[in-house]
């Protein structure tokens, strides 16, 4: 095969795969999910069964065709991490991967929450593609944390609940139609995860640290005698 060859057949993949999809959701807003058939989605796309195949397992792929790339995006980008990086901050970023995919065409994902709301089947699918998010976050942080106390079980409670903080603002995004600032909702969502979970901020270092004062007191002195004491103790040159 020539190179020019090899540039066409790259160049045509997307527009095929991207043609089953709007082909796909055509028929599920007008004849309903269930009564759609990978059959009719290969005739209006005006292509065979197997090309469909080559890029769906399932006719339930077809309605989260990207999930796959996103997750090879965030596991990349969190082996991409060094000791540098914060692990919490870090899980939160690559959650953030998962919101650029729905943004990038709010109307596909205004449409493809409202199909999975109406469908079980696709619920639990989608379930089981939030399971494999939230288990690439927890395998990260394991690594991190381990060899700490109670490592494993840190690394799943904060994978889990970067994913419920992510979904809640993505969710409400979506009832909303796609309006609004989905990256300011899931910032300010994935914010509580790190106000939570992440390290603090490094203590400000003392000035003088051999400033240190220690007043001896009676037993049974009145405590403003105490106070007394200790103002006059640090009042001193």
């Amino acid at each position: 095969m020539s190179s020019s060859d090899s540039t066409e057949t790259a160049s045509a993949k997307p527009s095929m795969r991207d043609a089953l999809v709007a082909a796909a959701f055509q028929l599920f807003l007008e004849r309903g999910y269930e009564q759609t058939t990978v059959d009719d989605i290969v005739a209006l796309a005006g292509v065979g069964r197997r090309s469909f195949f080559r890029y769906f397992p399932s006719k339930e792929d077809v309605v989260f065709p990207d999930h796959e790339r996103c997750l090879a995006d965030m596991t990349a980008f969190l082996a991409a991490s060094d000791a540098a990086h914060e692990p919490v901050r870090r899980v939160c970023d690559a959650a953030r991967l998962v919101l650029l995919m729905y943004a990038e065409n709010p109307s596909f994902s205004v449409q493809r929450y409202r199909l999975t709301k109406q469908v079980p089947g696709l619920r639990a699918y989608e379930l089981s593609v939030v399971w494999r998010y939230e288990r690439a976050l927890a395998e990260y942080l394991r690594g991190r944390f381990a060899g700490r106390r109670d490592g494993n079980l840190r690394a799943d409670v904060i994978a889990a609940a970067v994913v419920a903080a992510h979904n809640n603002a993505l969710r409400s995004w979506l009832r909303s139609d796609g309006q609004g600032d989905a990256s300011a909702a899931v910032d300010h969502a994935l914010g509580y995860v790190q106000s939570a979970f992440g390290a603090p901020p490094a203590a400000p270092a003392e000035e003088h640290p051999e400033d240190v004062v220690v007043v001896v007191s009676r037993r049974g002195a009145p405590l403003w005698r105490v106070v007394q004491e200790i103002e006059t103790t640090l009042g001193r040159d």
